[in-house]
């Protein structure tokens, strides 16, 4: 007998519901198309959008990401905070080369539009973390790579 879906309490719907608004609010509030949220979360437009209607069927991998990538951040067993002012960590859905010296230097090659996704980001400083001198990084680029590494999972390239 195939299965017809998860089978949700009242309470896990309404839980899912909430999760769903938070995360359109955000991305809505922040000004970010769900083609670009969903690139800076590594998954499709059409998961990004049924994570949107909070389909149950949706992985809580992909929950997670969108969350990461959007600056929110899920608790277990206390009440979410209210949607606000991004956090110290927060990862932006495209990163402009310019806001972070370090991160000019090592993209010079990049030409056209002066944006990276955060994944295209995090392979630049991975791949090159050896000519710069970390202790000179701004607290700004920092708390970069530190959500960079915390949302897409990398290990530390220090």
């Amino acid at each position: 007998m195939p299965a017809s879906g998860p089978n949700l309490t009242d309470q896990s719907a309404a839980t899912l519901a909430a999760l769903a608004a938070a995360v359109r609010a955000r991305r809505k509030h922040l000004g970010v198309s769900a083609v670009t949220a969903a690139e800076a979360a590594g998954i499709s437009r059409v998961t990004l959008h049924r994570i949107e209607k909070g389909e149950p069927a949706v992985t809580m991998g992909a929950y997670l990401r969108v969350l990461a990538a959007l600056g929110l951040q899920l608790v277990v067993g206390l009440p979410q905070e209210s949607v606000g002012a991004p956090r110290a960590g927060w990862l932006p859905a495209r990163i402009r080369i310019a806001d972070y010296p370090w991160l000019k230097q090592l993209a010079w090659q990049v030409h056209g539009p002066q944006e990276l996704t955060p994944r295209e980001a995090l392979g630049i400083y991975e791949r090159n973390w050896r000519h710069l001198d970390p202790a000179a990084l701004s607290e700004a680029e920092k708390d970069l790579v530190d959500a960079l590494r915390l949302a897409l999972g990398s290990d530390p390239v220090v």
